[in-house]
């Protein structure tokens, strides 16, 4: 537990510019601090003892705004930003160097029994407002835009963005390995609407000049 929590530590180091040193990590991160609480009702969890674990994690929502059930799996160096709002359930599991911004949901889509919540792979980027529900698997080294909602499985090295939530080809080329640096940009990411509105605009550009030849009027002149 203590090696993931250095490891926990160090990722927020090592992904928030604003980072002065690591007293102000231990002591001004809620999203650390709701990482750690975790890990403690997650063992507890493991031992049996379920209420008392909820207890211990309702603790945690109450002082971080951050509400992990303990009974989700947590993998090492995860830093969630900010936090507020951030919701993860019961059978959610998420791997290594995962980042999370404020608003995020890991959640379900009904009263499944089992498996109900997906499972997030390693060096994943989740931004903020994103609804990630169901039980299927969002691959290594993907992103999810902000305020995106997915619903399937998501393939490694992916960017998705929309409502619902679409696979995007970030220039064909995988998003960066950890080793490299987590790919933290929410900004810059392909918009699939305004690249179809494009292909029509220019679609139509091209279907009024056919016309124009077939009625013998210069582009020009006016019908």
């Amino acid at each position: 537990m203590f090696g993931k929590i250095k490891k926990d530590i160090e990722a927020v180091k090592e992904r928030d510019p604003a980072v002065k040193s690591k007293i102000e990590i231990l002591l001004c991160y809620p999203g650390l601090h709701a990482v750690i609480i975790h890990r403690l009702s997650h063992w507890i969890y493991k031992k049996g003892l379920f209420t008392l674990a909820r207890i211990i994690s309702n603790l945690a929502r109450f002082l971080t705004g951050i509400e992990i059930h303990p009974g989700a799996k947590i993998g090492e160096g995860v830093f969630i930003d900010h936090g507020m709002g951030v919701v993860v359930g019961e059978t959610a599991e998420i791997g290594n160097n995962v980042t999370i911004y404020q608003g995020v949901t890991l959640g379900g889509t009904g009263k499944e029994v089992g498996k109900r919540h997906p499972t997030i792979g390693n060096n994943v980027v989740i931004s903020s407002g994103a609804k990630v529900l169901g039980p299927f698997k969002v691959g290594d080294n993907s992103k999810i835009g902000a305020g995106s909602v997915v619903l399937k499985e998501i393939p490694e090295n992916c960017t998705v963005v929309g409502i619902p939530g679409r696979i995007v080809v970030k220039d064909n080329i995988k998003i960066r390995k950890v080793h490299d640096g987590i790919d933290l940009d929410q900004v810059k990411l392909p918009d699939p609407i305004n690249q179809e509105l494009i292909c029509m605009k220019n679609r139509i550009r091209r279907l009024e000049g056919y016309i124009e030849k077939l009625e013998g009027r210069d582009n020009d002149e006016t019908l």
